[in-house]
């Protein structure tokens, strides 16, 4: 087990973090790619009686449909708001809900058989720290299953979009979107993995009747549109020019009344 003690920058660096997710309403969010969840338990053949640690789990997309595979699952994130969410929806599933931070679990070396993370590790800031914590807690032969938002999809465009108006981000820290990459996550993890399987693919989202629309709802609920948003409050300008530049994004990724969101299935063996 890892015993890492934060410095205060750190501290400082992971209240702001939880700050983020808890604005606005996540879980609401996570509700429109509940598909996501059931496509990577299904990847990962999830077996009953299987240890499951779900990593940056928020409301628990993958953890309720692996614990429903029959997985002993621990569900992990650094916003205890999003768990307690988790917890009050699917609290007779026997998930076990945990606070713990993705770039240092608080478990032993090769203590679970699978650990997944959808669209979760990849806003942590260190890439690399979680890469190693996710490969030190599964055993050898073990999988670890991840879905994370590409650079050129929709998601990882709107990150491009809201950058420059956003508060900079920690010293060091690195862009979300890369684990969409395939290189990027097979530098992550080098050779302490084998059997790499990777598919590109999207999601359907039909509950949005315009680029506005979207904007909106992202303003209301998704805590980094939300925080990036109070960045320039007090620049009329600005808003006016992000709420444009979202919601024409957005529009152009409408198609037959739907807008499909690109995101990479990774499912990797721990060697």
């Amino acid at each position: 087990m890892t015993t890492t003690q934060p410095t205060p920058f750190d501290a400082e660096i992971k209240a702001r973090h939880r700050k983020l997710w808890a604005a606005g309403d996540y879980p609401a969010v996570a509700d429109l790619i509940t598909p996501l969840g059931r496509r990577l338990v299904d990847a990962l053949h999830i077996k009953s009686g299987e240890k499951v640690l779900d990593v940056a789990a928020g409301a628990g997309n993958v953890a309720v449909p692996a614990a429903r595979a029959g997985g002993h699952v621990v569900a992990t994130d650094l916003t205890p708001e999003l768990l307690e969410t988790g917890e009050s929806r699917h609290g007779d599933l026997g998930i076990t809900w945990r606070t713990a931070d993705a770039e240092d679990l608080p478990f032993d070396d090769d203590d679970f058989d699978i650990a997944t993370s959808c669209v979760g590790v990849m806003f942590a800031p260190n890439h690399q720290k979680c890469a190693d914590e996710l490969v030190r807690v599964v055993r050898p032969g073990g999988r670890i299953g991840l879905i994370n938002w590409t650079p050129t999809g929709f998601i990882g465009e709107l990150f491009g979009v809201m950058k420059p108006y956003a508060p900079p981000p920690p010293p060091g820290a690195q862009p979300g979107p890369l684990w969409g990459s395939t290189d990027h996550v097979r530098s992550l993890f080098g050779d302490r993995v084998t059997d790499h399987r990777f598919t590109t693919t999207t999601v359907k989202i039909d509950e949005f009747s315009d680029g506005a629309a979207f904007r909106d709802f992202f303003k209301a609920y998704y805590g980094p549109t939300i925080v990036t948003y109070r960045n320039i409050a007090d620049d009329p300008t600005r808003v006016a020019e992000l709420d444009t530049a979202i919601a024409e994004l957005a529009d152009r990724y409408f198609t037959d009344g739907h807008m499909e969101w690109e995101y990479l299935q990774a499912v990797l063996t721990v060697v």
